[in-house]
């Protein structure tokens, strides 16, 4: 098991979102984002939430992406544009400028344009969909590294995301020791009972040698 004093972005990252789904729950902490999910299942992202929102433009436009330049590595780009379907807030230019500085995926509570680019570069986008309508002249930037809504989660600033095929989930950073030691535990208990399994044993005997509903108690979970 990853010792509890290793830093905690790269215990998070030897982990999987389903895991710390289940420690989530076993701690009764809300941080699975409902619908967001990667343009190519084979995406993974982790790191730490950089935050903005989005509003309807008003009489001043604003813009839309000039914050960009503001991140580097261990960043999550992470964009609240409340749901919305009919305007992207993340496209070419963006994931280009993103990639070379080094951050490590974007989050968006919405759509995003010229996939192909994050695809040739496997560069993470994680999002509800693809559009190719533009968001300019129709939302700007409201406020940037505060607390914004994703997938009906709230993130702050520095919270810990994880993403990979089966979806996104935040690890509130006041909260993150506790979830990544569970996370591990539960990983570490079904890495066990599989080896088990693999081994010609059945799954109710490899479960109840490992104890694996005492370790799910919270959960109901059914795996």
């Amino acid at each position: 098991m990853t010792p509890t004093h290793a830093d905690p972005v790269r215990r998070c990252r030897a982990l999987s979102t389903s895991a710390v789904s289940d420690a989530l729950d076993r701690l009764g902490i809300a941080g699975q984002a409902l619908g967001i999910a990667p343009l190519d299942r084979r995406f993974r992202l982790c790191g730490r939430a950089w935050t903005l929102r989005y509003g309807p433009v008003g009489e001043d436009r604003g813009t839309v992406g000039d914050y960009i330049d503001d991140l580097g590595p261990g960043d999550v780009v992470v964009l609240d544009n409340q749901s919305r379907l009919d305007a992207t807030v993340w496209g070419d230019l963006l994931t280009v400028t993103a990639h070379r500085r080094g951050v490590e995926g974007t989050v968006i509570d919405g759509v995003c344009r010229d996939v192909d680019r994050s695809l040739a570069l496997d560069y993470p986008v994680f999002s509800r969909g693809n559009w190719m309508r533009t968001g300019k002249d129709r939302v700007r930037v409201e406020a940037t590294r505060i607390a914004v809504s994703i997938g009906g989660i709230r993130v702050e600033p520095g919270d810990l995301l994880l993403g990979d095929g089966d979806g996104l989930v935040v690890l509130p950073r006041f909260r993150e020791a506790d979830i990544l030691a569970a996370a591990e535990e539960i990983e570490s208990a079904e890495g066990r009972i599989r080896d088990q399994v693999t081994e010609g044993a059945s799954l109710r005997e490899a479960r109840s040698a490992h104890g694996y509903h005492e370790l799910q108690h919270c959960t109901g979970a059914a795996r």
